[in-house]
């Protein structure tokens, strides 16, 4: 099918049509193969614009590729031998970046294979990179216009931090995925300070490193304090921790309120004389959950710290470097990592005598997702956007927004908006889009630029801007115009913008708005549908909101399916080293890319639940879909000609009077309705739920039920099945495209199912009433066959009678029900007599009823054994005069002991099997296996299924008076225009094809 539809054109032919549904395809990295979940995301990429077609609109499937960022430049290193900043700086940025630019591209191939062999149409031909100048020159547009409208400032905030790669992350990349926080081992120490007023002040952190940076101390002024004594000195904490501490002997209590403003003495003294500093401040994030209820503020370290001590005017000093080294201010530790300094500074505080307790904690702690060392928090020189400000209005137009699953909406990603903290966008790196600040290097003469466009670079610096990457746009500048002595220059600031800003930038970057397709965009803005996994709430989904909200007053999106996390077979996440999944390519070798797809797509995962990824979960998919699809097509082709009819070929119809075909029709107008209806709300589950469904109905009820039928050629029933795979693989085409397009082009002869119209539901008859009589009908057989089960009655053992209680009138339907059911008749009794065979029975939950009743729920038990209880008209149950709540107990409706032959049927009624074997029943059942090993017979020596044989059998002495017995049977059944039956040891068959 792939090699057809290259040589074919199909997906340009499909391409057709004004009426546009805009997609959005969020782009991967390239410097890295694709995964399982590329692979789920890609398959809904896939379904929903094949969907979207074949209702008639054009879309548009541009692939895309992010090439900016870190992942990248990590990468480069690796490939470089690289470790460190310097290293970089030493190697030149010219050339560094020439490596993340190969690196980015990588697996380009690799990609475009695997996504056209999972069946995926994408237009590769026309791909953007974020590398582009177009792209770029979009995103400092969006840049300049932000900082125009006053939503771009540069601030020295505290941010996470990545030592390793020294930068900032934006507080929403550590919440995009679970294992960002992971456990880790630290130490924790409680430290004293002296107040002025001569207590000691105990306070708790687990990051001791930061206590050299100490400059205040926090306390709730609504929690209550004590004074107690240890060591013979006044010492304080939470009152509601003197017991964690073993402390007990209170002196007297205060209230935080009351430690406010008092000064104490350092722990260190490298930062003497920071103005205001070393005092007791008030702080809203102070608990008394753990520690002392004290919290020391390293501001520069600290997100909550910079806040509070910001509110009383104590500035933030840094104390360790980029790589975070502790610098020349605090001399003792200067060079040491600042994990590495834990140690000595406890050894220290100990030394002093400030050291009250040393302990060890096991706590999650955040680590950079794209290194996996563990973080610090870092007061950084950054640029934000003021998410703050529009935060209201993104939670407004969220209100725009269509989510599957719907609470994402106002749950994780509505309640992500309405916290949305400033959005830090610079990082001091190297490969990425600009941010196109240009400062005056003399403070004297300050001055800011911002450019937003190739064009007013090239205006103000005289030269042809061709690449907007570092070293290039470092290299424009140009005296300050505002220094009158000419000695000052413009320069760019060094930073390059998050590469989530580039991501965020997508709907318009792709087209390079404002600079071409402005119509266009305006008028396709915002787009109709994207996908990607749920982490992207607070990534892509995330920024895309950002920027389209503040650029645009929109939402960028007006439906979004968020997805689960694909799982290992361990359930654990997946990993190469664990080898905890089945290889991509093997799937696809031996199941089929379609078996791949309906595995992922029929999963709970698309419903925003995680999924794990079995070979057998795979290969039960096959199982249940896809062969019993191929079976039906297979059977049409065999079968249709099986009588040699004069005119047995297939065509579109729907007048059959028979009452198997008009429910097949009926049950397919319903499968298309439905799934229109689910694909239309982005429900692929249920879509694929359904087309299962019929599937079933059509295999394990109408063909076995039809055979006959066939076998004769029936026009009417070779009509219907055609009319039925048409249309369902009309329907299934988007969920099955390449076994659709198979059995749709056999069955047609037609270019493809993918360039035809979706199936009108209406063209198919309408006929619910029978449609319940049939369900109703194969309730009767699915539970008669599990009593056959549970008697030991194998189903080619026919019966005598099967009795059906039940309102439903099955009159027209008991041929049918006699048939599935084997048994020589069906006797339909009314619903009514149901009465006289039932029996209610009451189960008691005393686990649930227990701790309410306590002693009586004895009592309760009792009574619902010895049938003192009852139901009144409004449903309340009492037993033994105690009323029961929900919960509590289980109400169950059976049948009479007398009735073991006999089944419940949902919504009422019941079924009871005559299991009595007679000698005359149990021959036709032994000649009826006989038939079955025949047509085995037949199958092994390679016969069609219309080739007439002569027929030998060797059997015990009952098999073969059976035999003789039913010998028309076994003729007509098997095609034997003659049989030869000898008696033997046990059963033989031989088959010779008749001349």
């Amino acid at each position: 099918m792939l090699e057809y539809w290259e040589g074919d054109g199909t997906f340009r032919a499909s391409l057709k049509g004004e009426d546009e549904f805009v997609f959005y395809d969020g782009p991967p990295f390239a410097n890295g193969l694709p995964h399982y979940g590329h692979l789920l995301t890609g398959y809904v990429k896939d379904v929903v614009p094949r969907y979207q077609t074949m209702r008639g609109h054009r879309v548009e499937r541009r692939f895309g590729w992010d090439t900016h960022g870190l992942p990248a430049e990590l990468e480069a290193q690796r490939v470089l031998g690289l470790k460190t900043k310097a290293e970089i700086l030493e190697l030149g940025i010219e050339k560094f970046n020439d490596a993340c630019r190969a690196s980015v591209l990588k697996y380009t191939d690799e990609w475009r294979s695997y996504v056209t062999r999972q069946a995926r149409w994408v237009d590769f031909e026309h791909d953007y990179k974020t590398l582009n100048p177009d792209y770029m020159e979009s995103v400092i547009w969006a840049f300049k216009t932000l900082y125009d409208k006053g939503l771009v400032y540069e601030g020295l905030r505290v941010l996470p931090y990545c030592w390793n790669d020294e930068t900032p992350l934006s507080n929403h990349e550590l919440r995009m995925d679970d294992d960002v926080y992971q456990p880790r081992q630290d130490p924790s120490v409680t430290v004293a300070v002296e107040l002025e007023t001569g207590e000691r002040l105990l306070a708790w952190t687990t990051t001791p490193w930061t206590l050299p940076s100490n400059l205040a101390m926090a306390v709730g002024p609504d929690v209550d304090y004590a004074v107690v004594l240890v060591d013979g000195r006044e010492t304080i904490l939470a009152e509601a921790r003197l017991a964690a501490y073993g402390y007990a002997d209170v002196v007297r209590r205060l209230k935080g309120s009351d430690l406010i403003g008092l000064h104490y003495t350092p722990l260190f003294d490298f930062l003497a004389g920071t103005d205001n500093a070393f005092q007791v401040i008030a702080a809203d994030h102070v608990t008394t959950d753990d520690g002392t209820g004290v919290v020391h503020m390293a501001p520069a370290y600290g997100e909550e710290d910079q806040l509070a001590c910001d509110a009383v005017g104590i500035p933030t000093v840094l104390t360790v470097d980029d790589a975070a080294h502790f610098t020349a201010v605090v001399p003792p530790y200067q060079g040491l990592h600042v994990f590495e300094a834990n140690r000595p500074i406890i050894r220290d505080l100990r030394a002093a005598g400030a050291l009250v307790r040393e302990d060890s904690i096991v706590h999650s702690y955040p680590h950079c997702w794209r290194c996996r060392n563990p973080l610090i928090y870092k007061a950084v020189s950054s640029w934000f956007v003021e998410v703050t400000r529009i935060r209201d209005r993104m939670v407004e137009l969220n209100e725009q927004i269509t989510w599957v699953p719907e609470h994402v909406k106002h749950g994780q990603f509505g309640k992500w908006l309405s916290n949305a903290r400033d959005w830090s966008i610079s990082r001091n790196r190297f490969w990425g889009s600009p941010i196109p600040v240009w400062r005056s290097d003399d403070p004297a003469y300050p001055r800011i630029d911002v450019y937003g466009s190739i064009e007013e670079l090239e205006r103000d610096f005289g030269v042809e801007v061709r690449d907007l990457h570092r070293p290039y746009v470092d290299e424009l500048t140009r005296p300050n115009p505002d220094d009158p002595t000419g000695r000052s220059t413009m320069r760019r600031v060094p930073d390059v913008l998050d590469v989530w800003f580039d991501s965020g930038s997508m709907s318009f970057a792709q087209v390079h708005y404002p600079f071409e397709n402005t119509d266009w965009f305006e008028e396709h803005f915002p787009g109709d549908f994207i996908v990607e996994y749920i982490g992207q709430t607070r990534g892509w989904f995330y920024t895309m909101h950002v920027l389209a909200t503040a650029l645009f007053d929109r939402p960028a999106f007006r439906s979004c399916l968020s997805h689960g996390i694909v799982l290992g077979n361990d359930g654990q996440k997946m990993s190469k080293s664990l080898r905890n999944y089945p290889d991509v390519t093997e799937v696809f070798d031996r199941d089929g890319a379609d078996a791949m797809r309906w595995f992922l797509m029929s999963s709970p995962i698309l419903r925003g639940g995680n999924l794990i990824v079995t070979e057998q979960a795979i290969r039960d998919g096959v199982r249940q879909t896809l062969i019993p699809l191929w079976n039906a097509w297979s059977f049409f082709t065999l079968y249709a000609n099986a009588a040699n009819a004069a005119n047995t070929e297939g065509a579109w119809s729907t007048t059959s009077p028979h009452v198997l075909d008009r429910y097949l029709l009926a049950g397919l107008r319903t499968l298309v309705a439905d799934v229109q209806t689910h694909l239309d709300s982005y429900d692929i589950a249920s879509a694929c739920d359904a087309v299962q469904g019929y599937t079933e109905i059509l295999t394990n009820w109408y063909i076995r039920r039809s055979r006959d039928r066939f076998w004769s050629g029936s026009q009417d029933a070779i009509n219907t099945l055609y009319t039925a795979l048409e249309v369902l693989c009309r329907t299934a085409a988007p969920l099955l495209p390449l076994v659709t397009e198979d059995i749709w082009r056999g069955l047609t002869g037609e270019r493809s199912v993918h360039l035809t119209d979706w199936p009108s539901y209406a063209e198919l008859p309408d006929d619910p009433e029978l449609v319940e009589r049939m369900e109703r009908a194969r309730e009767v057989c699915s539970v008669a066959s599990s009593i056959r089960k549970a008697s030991g009655i194998r189903a080619r053992q026919p019966l005598l009678k099967l009795t059906v209680a039940t309102s439903t009138d099955l009159a027209e339907l008991a041929p049918l029900i006699a048939a599935e059911v084997n048994v020589r008749e069906v006797v339909l009794t009314p619903a009514d007599s149901v009465g006289t065979q039932m029996e209610r029975r009451l189960t008691v939950n005393a686990r649930a009823a227990g701790p309410r009743l306590g002693r009586e729920v004895q009592q309760v038990i009792k009574a619902s054994k010895s049938g003192d209880w009852s139901v009144s008209p409004d449903g309340v149950v009492v037993a033994g005069g105690i009323e029961l709540q929900d919960g509590e107990y289980t109400l169950e409706t059976t049948l009479a002991d007398d009735q073991a032959a006999s089944g419940l049927l949902s919504g009422g009624g019941f079924v009871v099997l005559d299991t009595t074997i007679t000698p005359e029943l149990a021959a036709e059942g032994v000649a009826r296996d006989v038939i079955r090993s025949i047509q085995q017979a037949r199958r092994d020596a390679g016969l069609e299924v219309t080739d007439r044989i002569h027929l030998t059998l060797t059997a015990d002495p009952g098999t073969t008076a059976a035999a003789e017995q039913h010998r028309d049977l076994i003729m007509a059944e098997t095609l034997a225009v003659s049989v030869a039956i000898e008696a033997g040891p046990e059963l033989t068959v031989g088959v010779e094809k008749a001349g």
